[in-house]
């Protein structure tokens, strides 16, 4: 049986849709993949991610191709993958987790804390623009655009003078770099950050059933948590709010962190609840934000997110 399988064109989609096929070569090994490059809206659009309106940018032409049957299913970062999925797609498997931290990545080896004041920070994210600013008011931070090694490669004080990325990235491309790890608890994560998502038809049993066989099931249930949360509050990458769910035999435990856009408010909260019902714990944690005044947080900003794109 060959299998085509879609994925955007750019080195880290390939390099993880070519573990996907790795990981999956192992438990069917009758099996062939062929890896067929696809060009997204978030590949041609260069405006900061934070300001763009479309929800899933990176992934919307992949996951028609996967509809129309051009393409057998799709591997993406999850975190690109909007929860509104056509009716006819549904995320078959999540493999293993990769790590779920940011890491700070400096022209001269310093650390957020030890960098000089004035830096100029580049980020693609509003949430770690949010949280750069919380611990250093007197760095500048400034959007920045492009895959991963072109956003190392602007790293030389002149433009930039440190990124701030997610460690998975820098993981599975096995890039040299050194780089400090920012720690969840002081730099939460995007809601999905690390994991990855493959996408099938909901009628192609016998894909979906080939797709499970790398599923990592704890994964699967804290994502569940996370996205649940996400979508109770319509959290997105525009809107700074970082969630992290992490699961033991019996239990889950998530810690999710909200933002002001300004960064001058803050909202925290950390619940536990049973594993196997992770949905519920997502609402609760999201119930919970919400009687706390997470509306308030995201009053006016739109605006601030122009001015800080212009800054």
């Amino acid at each position: 049986m060959k299998y085509l399988v879609g994925a955007r064109g750019s080195k880290l989609s390939i390099a993880q849709t070519s573990w996907v096929v790795s990981e999956l070569k192992k438990e069917n090994s009758d099996s062939e993949y062929e890896i067929k490059p696809i060009t997204t809206k978030g590949d041609t659009d260069t405006r900061p991610l934070f300001t763009i309106e479309q929800k899933g940018i990176f992934e919307k032409e992949i996951d028609k191709a996967v509809a129309e049957k051009e393409i057998d299913f799709a591997v993406h970062s999850l975190k690109d993958i909007p929860s509104d999925l056509a009716n006819n797609l549904i995320i078959a498997s999540i493999p293993k987790r990769e790590k779920v931290n940011d890491v700070f990545i400096s022209s001269d080896g310093s650390s957020l804390d030890k960098i000089k004041a004035g830096s100029i920070i580049g980020t693609s994210s509003l949430r770690r623009a949010v949280q750069i600013i919380r611990q250093r008011s007197d760095v500048t931070v400034k959007p920045i655009r492009g895959n991963i090694e072109t956003r190392i490669n602007k790293i030389s004080g002149e433009h930039f003078d440190a990124i701030v990325l997610a460690h998975a990235g820098i993981s599975r491309l096995g890039v040299d770099v050194n780089f400090t790890p920012l720690s969840t608890d002081a730099f939460s994560p995007s809601p999905g950050q690390g994991a990855i998502a493959i996408v099938a038809r909901a009628d192609d049993l016998k894909t979906i059933e080939m797709l499970k066989k790398i599923e990592n099931a704890d994964s699967r249930l804290e994502i569940e948590a996370e996205r649940a949360l996400s979508d109770y509050v319509d959290s997105g990458c525009r809107f700074p709010l970082g969630a992290y769910a992490k699961s033991n035999e019996i239990e889950m435990t998530l810690t999710v962190y909200a933002f002001s856009v300004d960064g001058k408010q803050s909202l925290h909260v950390t619940k536990s609840g049973d594993k196997n019902n992770p949905k519920l714990l997502g609402k609760q944690v999201g119930e919970e934000l919400r009687s706390k005044g997470i509306n308030d947080l995201a009053l006016n900003w739109r605006e601030k997110v122009e001015e800080w794109n212009t800054t």
